[in-house]
C-alpha cells in the first residue's frame, strides 16, 4: 500500500483517506489558488501505527521520497546549510478537530540550516525565532528535537499520530460523536513564514459573518506573526479589513480566492492564510459551519443567490438551530463590568470559574461560565461543562471562539478589564460582547423576514403547517417535517 499521497495530485479520494484538511487543500489547488508544496500521509497509516506501536512497513523511505520531491518543487534542501527547507507537519482527520492534536513548524531546522536561513534573510533574530518554535514544538510533546531533518520528520509524524488519542482529543471526539476508530491523516508542507518580514503575516477569514451571516468577509490578521499566534488567542489581532489598508494586494487575492471557494463549495467558508513578503498562500479551507441565525440567513440568501436550492437550504438548517435563531440579547447592558468581542451569538448565566478544575467541580451545582486569558486544546473539559466562556485576549477566530461555535457556546473574546473573582454570577451576550454582574434580563430576538421565509418554503416541502389534528406546528417541527419529506 502507499501510504503518501502529493497535494497536487488529481486524486478523487475523499476526507476519510486524506483527512478534511488536505481534502481541502487538494481543492484549493484545483481551483488554481496559492497552496504550498506538500503531501499528505494517509489516515491508514495511522490506524496501523496506533495498532502497532510502530511505522506501518515502507512509510520511511516514502517520507524520504516526499521530501526529495518537496526540495525539488522549492528548490531548497531540507535541513541544508544553503537555502533550506523548512516543513510544517499538521493533522487532519476525516473530521474538523480543531487545536486538539499536535502541530509542529519549522522542521528541518537544524543548526546548520538556522545559520543557512540567517544568511539568506540577513535576519538572524528571525531564524532564530524560526529554529526556538521548532524546539518548543518538541518540548511540547516531552521530546528534544534531534539535529537531523530527517529524524526531526520521523519523530513529528509519529507525535501526531499518538495525539490522535491525547486527552482533550478524546474529550472532543466524545463530546462531537466522532468515532476514535479513524485516526488522523498528517500533512507535511513547506514552510511561508508570516513573521518573515513587515510585509508578512496570517490571518483566518470567512466569506460571510459567522456571528449574522452577512455576506461580507470577516476575520483576523496579524502583521509579523505566524498562524498560531492567531489561533492561540495570546496575541491581539485585528479585524480582517485591516489587511486591505497595510496589504491591499494581498487583500485583493484573498476576497478573490473567498469568492471562487464559496462558488465551488456552494456554502460560505473557512480559510486559513500566510502571506509571506507580500505573497498569498493559502493553509486550510472549509464549510463555514454557522449556527443560529447566521445559518438562517446564509442558507436563505444562498438560495437568493441561486448558488443552492430552496430544498437544500432547508437541509442546511437544523431543527437545533432555530433555538437561537432568533439570538437572544440581554435587555439592558449599560452597567456592564467588561466589554469585548461577541464571538459565539446567545446569552448565558453563570457563575465564574477562572479553571478548567473548577468549571468541571463547579458544574455540578449549576451553570459556570469559564473565564480564561485565552483557552487551549487543554481546556477542553471545561469548555465542555461551561454555559459560556469570556477570555480576555483573543479575537473572532482564536481557539475559544472556533471552539465555542462549534459547541453553540455563547462566548466573548478580548474582554479586557473584567473585575469578578470565582463563584460570581454574571451574564454574558456571545453578540454584543457585554458581561453584566449578576442575572441580567434577557429579550428574545424577533423573527426576521429570512426565518419566515425558510418556514414558508418548509411548510411548501412538508406540504402542511398544521398537525394531522389540526393544531399548529411549532417552528422546529415545521423544519423537521420538511426534512422527512425531502428525504423520502
Amino acid at each position: 500500500m502507499k501510504w503518501i499521497r502529493t497535494i497536487d495530485a488529481a486524486t478523487a479520494e475523499g476526507p476519510e483517506t486524506l483527512g478534511a484538511k488536505a481534502h481541502g487543500l487538494v481543492a484549493l489547488h484545483r481551483l488554481g489558488l496559492p497552496v504550498p508544496a506538500g503531501f499528505v500521509v494517509v489516515a491508514e497509516a495511522c490506524r496501523e501505527y496506533l495498532r502497532d506501536g510502530r511505522f506501518p512497513d515502507g512509510l520511511r523511505e516514502e517520507l524520504a521520497a516526499g521530501v526529495a520531491a518537496l526540495e525539488q518543487a522549492t528548490g531548497r534542501r531540507f535541513g541544508g546549510a544553503r537555502r533550506p527547507l523548512a516543513v510544517a507537519v499538521r493533522s487532519g482527520s476525516a473530521v474538523s478537530m480543531p487545536g486538539m492534536m499536535d502541530t509542529i513548524l519549522d522542521l528541518g531546522l537544524t543548526s546548520q540550516a538556522e545559520a543557512g536561513l540567517a544568511a539568506e534573510t540577513g535576519n538572524g533574530a528571525f531564524a532564530a525565532s524560526a529554529r526556538r518554535r521548532l524546539l518548543d514544538g518538541f518540548a511540547a510533546f516531552g521530546a528534544s528535537a534531534p539535529d537531523d531533518a530527517a529524524l526531526q520528520l520521523e519523530a513529528a509524524v509519529a507525535a501526531v499520530f499518538d495525539s490522535w488519542n491525547a486527552p482533550r482529543a478524546r474529550t472532543y471526539r466524545d463530546l462531537n460523536a466522532v468515532p476514535h476508530d479513524l485516526g488522523t491523516a498528517v500533512i507535511v508542507q513547506a514552510m511561508v513564514f508570516g513573521d518573515r518580514d513587515d510585509r508578512s503575516g496570517t490571518g483566518i477569514a470567512f466569506s460571510r459573518d459567522p456571528n449574522t451571516g452577512a455576506p461580507e468577509p470577516y476575520g483576523d490578521v496579524l502583521f509579523g506573526h505566524q498562524g498560531e499566534d492567531a489561533v492561540s488567542g495570546r496575541t491581539r489581532t485585528l479585524p480582517l479589513d485591516a489587511l486591505a489598508d497595510r496589504e491591499p494586494a494581498v487583500w485583493d487575492r484573498l476576497a478573490d480566492a473567498l469568492h471562487r471557494i464559496e462558488a465551488r463549495l456552494r456554502d460560505a467558508c473557512y480559510v486559513e492564510f500566510t502571506f509571506e513578503s507580500g505573497e498569498l498562500w493559502l493553509l486550510q479551507t472549509r464549510p463555514g459551519r454557522f449556527t443560529g441565525a447566521a445559518a438562517v440567513r446564509a442558507a436563505v440568501d444562498l438560495a437568493d443567490e441561486g448558488r443552492i436550492t430552496r430544498s437544500e437550504a432547508l437541509l442546511r438548517v437544523s431543527p437545533g438551530h432555530l433555538t437561537h435563531a432568533r439570538t437572544p440579547r440581554i435587555a439592558d447592558d449599560r452597567n456592564a463590568i467588561a466589554r469585548g468581542i461577541g464571538a459565539c451569538p446567545g446569552v448565558a448565566t453563570g457563575r465564574i470559574a477562572t479553571t478548567v478544575e473548577a468549571a468541571t467541580r463547579m458544574a455540578a451545582d449549576g451553570p459556570v461560565i469559564l473565564v480564561r486569558p485565552e483557552t487551549s486544546p487543554h481546556d477542553m473539559s471545561g469548555l465542555a461543562v461551561a454555559a459560556g466562556v469570556v477570555t480576555e485576549r483573543g479575537g473572532p477566530a482564536s481557539h475559544a471562539a472556533v471552539v465555542a461555535r462549534a459547541m453553540n457556546r455563547p462566548a466573548v473574546v478580548g474582554a479586557t478589564g473584567l473585575v469578578a473573582a470565582e463563584g460570581d454570577l454574571v451574564t454574558i451576550d456571545g453578540t454584543s460582547g457585554a458581561v453584566v454582574r449578576g442575572r441580567a434580563p434577557v429579550a428574545a430576538g424577533a423573527a426576521d423576514d429570512r426565518l419566515r421565509r425558510l418556514l414558508d418554503w418548509a411548510d411548501d416541502a412538508s406540504g402542511r403547517r398544521a398537525r394531522p389534528d389540526g393544531t399548529p406546528r411549532g417552528e422546529a417541527e415545521r423544519l423537521r417535517a420538511a426534512h422527512d419529506a425531502l428525504r423520502r
